[in-house]
């Protein structure tokens, strides 16, 4: 006991007061005691995060009895889920039963929920925790049930235009989770770097040296352009940067981009020299929360070479390492997605269920530089249930909205039935349509609930529509950016850019390329930035993009007599012209998207990106940036000023890259001429006829004088 209440030093010999040790071993229990609750206590709500995925279908209404609608959402691989929330806006009659109608819904195939719509005026919100267990990577939701107006006490129940249900845009997933860390594999940064969390978060950035080489400035935009054609989110962009800026730093995951002789030190010395010799490097780099994917290469040849390959999201995917080599033989092309003249409406089958009317809807999309041709079809492989009243079945096929063909359902057809319908002729659909096969699923003596699960009908993975197509060569925003896409890739772009770049100048290319990129699906086409005016023959076989002022990009300013809004003779300002009266201080403080025909090859385009200021020639491109912002236009120049008004203006009178003037346009432009010419030609006429008459009667007189002659002759 006494040696439990002393310590013996034997070095000094000296004894230590039971107090001291006493209040060393409270000191340390303390200690412990925290430690203990630290490391038993649940994670802090800070280590979880949210994001809320808005759906990416439109406002649609759907009538009848029996309604159904499906739309879809993804879970990323790093998220480990702790509750998602599925977020409702919509509306029903107002001549609901709220005791008979119902709604269910379903993800995956599997029912998790069932309620009663209340019957109420406006908008209706719902809030839905979606069991975790039931969510996948890709995810569909089913929202399907019935929209009674009676009492149901009715054996049958009349369907009405009263019948509806309206599902609106907005509704969501709202999903809390905690994030798991990277792996030091590229595929691991790779689904990280282009999580639509982290890119909403604006953690995500793709940086350059300060003054970038066009090389470098190539191989970003390459970079960019791959992530854009893959990312989900509709609002939010990776930004392209410099090195040392806020948005660099702030970034959690971020794509270093350069030749080796312009990276900084940190990062020369992370990449082996040998490696570095004849190829290009990819390796990440991790330090605390900060991960960066270095991209570097001796050339800029190369440099463009490994961009390829991680625009190319497939080759990201499949690469387990920490460190990739990319030579000049490495293929970095992207699967084949040229369009090959036809589309697949669903490629798994879909079943539909329930009685009555029924719907299945599918989205075709073209390549945006093609639009439909006439001789376009459509066919749908179907087969249904042999229960059915067929005297009232039918199959019905819509394309945007508008019926185009329909067939009686027969009981001799149900096991292998098919439709095939055309397309309205001289109709122009555009690059994208919406395909929907309804059903009218009519039952014998129909009785009871009209959400059983009988009959059916289901659409065959066969069934395909047949688009014939055909170049688009628009040079309006109504059409953009498809004259600078071209089989689906990019279409020989030459971008001539400011001679010194600043942060407005790559928010104007981080905002073009951005949309470029979207609409570009494979990574093969071919950019490359110019700081001073291309040679002629790059400008008459590219279409060229240039963007900044006149002070700081000479081309731009050799370019103003070609300029639908033109600026003063200081450049300091644009110019009234018959569509715009501009006041001389306004004029200074606009910016211009505009397109033009290429003066050099008339077959190609230019889109000039300008302003006084650099800051309004960012602005001016926030309007060329997503699609949402683009299809509000359908002129060929866009003007935007400080106070966010924008408006667009058409200037051509010939929009066609190839257009040329009809002969009923000549004849009206020359019409004197027209007249002239054309009695000249009734004149010619007329004299030939009389030469016609004379020679011919002069031929009948010779022959019958012939016999007379001879005969004297032999007297």
């Amino acid at each position: 006991m006494f040696e439990n209440r002393f310590f013996i030093n034997r070095r000094n010999g000296t004894r230590q007061s039971a107090i001291s040790n006493s209040m060393r071993a409270i000191f340390t229990a303390l200690v412990l005691l925290v430690s203990l609750f630290a490391t038993a206590a649940p994670a802090k709500a800070a280590d979880e995060q949210t994001y809320t995925q808005p759906f990416q279908n439109s406002t649609t209404t759907l009538s009848g009895n029996s309604i159904t609608a499906n739309t879809y959402f993804i879970k990323m691989d790093y998220w480990d889920v702790k509750q998602a929330t599925l977020n409702l806006n919509y509306q029903v009659s107002q001549l609901t039963n709220g005791d008979t109608s119902d709604l269910t819904i379903s993800i995956n195939g599997v029912k998790f929920y069932s309620f009663r719509p209340e019957n109420k005026s406006g908008l209706q919100t719902k809030s839905i925790d979606i069991p975790t267990r039931l969510i996948s990577g890709s995810n569909n939701i089913k929202i399907s049930g019935q929209i009674l107006n009676s009492d149901g006490n009715k054996a049958e129940v009349a369907q009405t235009p009263a019948n509806w249900f309206t599902l609106y845009s907005g509704a969501n997933v709202n999903f809390r989770y905690v994030l798991k860390n990277p792996e030091t594999a590229i595929k691991s940064f790779y689904d990280h770097f282009s999580g639509p969390d982290t890119i909403v978060n604006h953690n995500s950035a793709i940086s350059v040296p300060k003054q970038a080489s066009n090389d470098e400035l190539t191989a970003s935009m390459y970079a960019l352009a791959g992530y854009a054609r893959v990312i989900t989110t509709e609002n939010n962009q990776i930004p392209v940067t410099t090195f040392e800026t806020a948005k660099a730093k702030k970034a959690d995951y971020q794509i270093v981009m350069a030749t080796y002789q312009h990276l900084p030190k940190k990062y020369q010395s992370a990449v082996n020299q040998q490696d570095v010799q004849k190829h290009a490097v990819l390796k990440t780099i991790y330090s605390g929360n900060k991960h960066v994917l270095l991209v570097t290469a001796k050339t800029g040849q190369q440099l463009k070479k490994a961009a390829r390959f991680i625009a190319n999201s497939e080759l990201m995917k499949e690469t387990s390492a920490d460190t990739k080599t990319v030579s000049s033989s490495t293929q970095t092309f992207t699967s084949d997605l040229n369009y090959q003249g036809s589309r697949k409406l669903t490629s798994t089958g879909d079943q539909i269920t329930g009685p009555k009317h029924q719907e299945s809807t599918y989205f075709v999309s073209l390549p945006t530089d093609r639009t439909n041709a006439d001789g376009s079809k459509i066919r749908v492989h179907f087969r249904y249930a042999k229960n059915l009243d067929f005297s009232r079945s039918l199959a019905t096929v819509y394309v945007n909205g508008k019926p185009i063909g329909s067939k009686k359902l027969t009981a001799a057809k149900a096991d292998d039935d098919q439709l095939t319908v055309n397309l309205p002729t001289g109709q122009s659909l555009g690059n994208s349509f919406v395909i929907r096969v309804a059903f009218d699923l009519e039952m014998k003596n129909q009785s009871g609930n009209d959400n059983a699960q009988t009959p059916w009908a289901f659409v065959e993975p066969d069934s395909r529509a047949y688009i014939k197509s055909k170049p688009v060569t628009n040079i309006l925003f109504s059409n953009y950016p498809s004259l600078f896409i071209k089989n689906q890739s990019f279409n020989d772009l030459a971008i001539v850019r400011p001679k010194t770049l600043n942060a407005s100048d790559f928010t104007t290319m981080t905002n073009i390329f951005n949309l470029i990129g979207n609409f570009a699906q494979n990574n093969t086409g071919s950019i490359q930035f110019y700081t001073k005016t291309p040679p002629k023959s790059v400008l008459r076989e590219h279409h060229v993009i240039t963007f900044g002022t006149p002070q700081n990009n000479r081309f731009i300013k050799s370019l103003n007599d070609k300029l639908y809004f033109k600026y003063n003779k200081q450049f300091t300002g644009f110019l009234s012209n018959e569509k715009l009266s501009i006041e001389s201080a306004y004029g200074k403080t606009v910016g211009t998207n505009q397109l033009l025909r290429s003066p050099w090859n008339s077959h190609l385009g230019i889109l000039v990106v300008t302003a006084a200021h650099s800051r309004d020639v960012a602005m001016a491109s926030t309007q060329i940036n997503f699609q949402r912002n683009i299809q509000q236009y359908t002129g060929d120049a866009i003007l935007v000023d400080r106070d966010n008004n924008h408006d667009s203006y058409r200037f051509k009178k010939h929009e066609n890259t190839d257009a040329k003037p009809t002969v009923a346009q000549t004849i009206h432009k020359n019409s004197a001429l027209a007249i002239y010419l054309g009695l000249a030609f009734l004149m010619i006429v007329i004299i030939g006829y009389a030469l016609f008459l004379m020679l011919r009667k002069n031929g009948q007189r010779d022959h019958q004088g012939g016999p007379t002659d001879e005969t004297h002759s032999d007297k």
